[in-house]
């Protein structure tokens, strides 16, 4: 019976320690699992900023950069992009279920997702509802990840949906270790985000 017992009892505190990683989630590298806990679940629960920076694209025909700005309210986002590829300016804003594009000399479009308006409109095959976790050094909540903590228990490498994002440098802003140096590269695009500037907000409480 105590055999039984301590069997059950260590099954169960097995699975309490792989619940801090998520199921779906795969880690490797030289942090500390219990900081990477600590910090993801302290970067989950930022839901507002204002992101400054700068954005290179690279796609097969285009290449280019411009100027980023990114206003996140909880699951409303307004991201303009201003000189990229040529194209001019282009705004996307929404929330899940309802996005418009806009894009300079062109007009204004309207989907249920952003990744087919990118496709539609720009020709970029971007995952933006993953977006809003990647670009705070998280992997996205439904899908699965491998990933590789850095000496200071932050992300460094994160391969997720055929996708591999590295993480080359972060910053402290107001009490969060946020990135500021970003490589995203998917089959067919990749995008460099230089984030000169972060306005960290917690706004669910």
């Amino acid at each position: 019976m105590f055999l039984r017992h301590f069997i059950v009892f260590s099954f169960i505190a097995l699975l309490a320690g792989c619940a801090g990683f998520g199921a779906r989630e795969s880690v490797q590298g030289h942090g500390n699992p219990a900081q990477w806990r600590e910090h993801k679940q302290q970067l989950s629960g930022l839901d507002g900023w204002q992101i400054d920076g700068k954005i290179g694209i690279r796609a097969p025909k285009d290449s280019g950069s411009g100027t980023l700005f990114w206003l996140q309210r909880q699951d409303y986002y307004d991201i303009r992009l201003s000189g990229p590829l040529g194209r001019g300016a282009a705004r996307l804003t929404g929330r899940p279920g309802q996005v418009s594009l806009e894009v300079a000399n062109q007009g204004r479009y309207e989907s249920p997702s952003p990744e087919a308006l990118l496709e539609e409109q720009l020709g970029w095959k971007l995952p933006v509802s993953h977006l809003t976790w990647w670009v705070r050094g998280l992997p996205a909540p439904d899908s699965k990840s491998r990933l590789t903590l850095d000496a200071d228990s932050r992300l460094s490498n994160l391969e997720q949906d055929d996708w591999q994002i590295e993480y080359l440098s972060y910053a402290e802003q107001n009490g969060y270790w946020l990135p500021e140096r970003i490589k995203l590269h998917g089959s067919n695009l990749d995008v460099t985000l230089v984030i000169k500037r972060w306005q960290p907000r917690k706004l669910g409480q």
